[in-house]
């Protein structure tokens, strides 16, 4: 739903160690460190949220039926602008469900966090300690963290995939009722083409900010939907640049590019 702990094994190792031996120790230490600390950032980023319903779909959102093409084509175009992604992200909804899913996976993040504990005890003992112990003990010792270790990647991956999936799924289910809103907006307000300025190489350079459409469009939502705003609003960082896709839906297409934001 990468991990930057400060490695520890900067003071000299005793002399008991060879130089192998000490190599393999640091880097047993260095991989659930840094596992740890990656997936506390994950909680922040269930929100791979590369779904990005907007782009294409945001293009498509003004798409003349047949009865307005022909009164579209004999006026000028009316162009709006949103920024799809941030839109879906600052719904009331959306982050309620993210603050439910930080809930639901802050127990395993927990469990990651005394696995790492007991890797860095353990290391520190190996370290300290080694003087005292014998090759069989050294061995036995060192097996253990590697284990552990693994047992901390695996299941940090586990939950990685598992806050991904489940991110993606929220910010679909949210983003194509917003989607539907925008559609029914800009209809009634006339515009034929509705471009999304929140994503990479949308092509939107400057726009006037009465043609964005990015807060009428969130406050419409958050009025339809009657779900009040969190107490508490969780970390949800913007979708990953390049990693969108929209939805099946027919009509013209737009690129994407981070501009416009409201």
């Amino acid at each position: 739903m990468r991990y930057g702990l400060k490695n520890d094994a900067s003071e000299p190792a005793p002399a008991i160690f060879s130089e192998q031996e000490i190599q393999n120790a640091d880097q047993l230490s260095r991989k659930p460190k840094e596992f740890v600390n990656s997936m506390k950032r994950m909680l922040s980023i269930v929100c791979v949220l590369a779904t990005g319903i907007g782009g294409a779909a945001a293009a498509q959102a003004a798409a003349p039926s047949d009865t307005t093409t022909t009164a579209a084509a004999a006026g000028p175009t009316k162009i709006a602008v949103i920024n799809f992604n941030g839109a879906v992200q600052q719904t009331n909804e959306f982050q309620r469900d993210i603050a439910d899913l930080q809930k639901k996976y802050q127990p395993r993040i927990d469990e990651l966090q005394k696995l790492n504990s007991a890797i860095e005890a353990e290391k520190k003992e190996l370290q300290d300690g080694g003087s005292k112990l014998s090759d069989t003990d050294r061995q036995a010792k060192m097996q253990d963290i590697d284990s552990k270790t693994k047992d901390l990647q695996r299941k940090g991956e586990d939950l990685r995939n598992d806050e991904q999936e489940a991110g993606q799924q929220t910010f679909q289910q949210v983003g194509q009722k917003v989607f539907d809103v925008m559609t029914d907006y800009a209809k009634g307000h006339g515009y034929t083409l509705v471009l999304d300025a929140g994503q990479q190489n949308s092509g939107v350079a400057w726009a006037a900010e009465n043609v964005n459409i990015t807060k009428d469009v969130l406050e419409a939502y958050n009025a339809k939907a009657g779900i009040p705003a969190p107490t508490t609003v969780p970390a949800a960082p913007l979708p990953k640049p390049g990693a969108a896709t929209a939805p099946h839906t027919s009509g013209s297409t737009a690129a994407h590019k981070p501009a416009v934001q409201h």
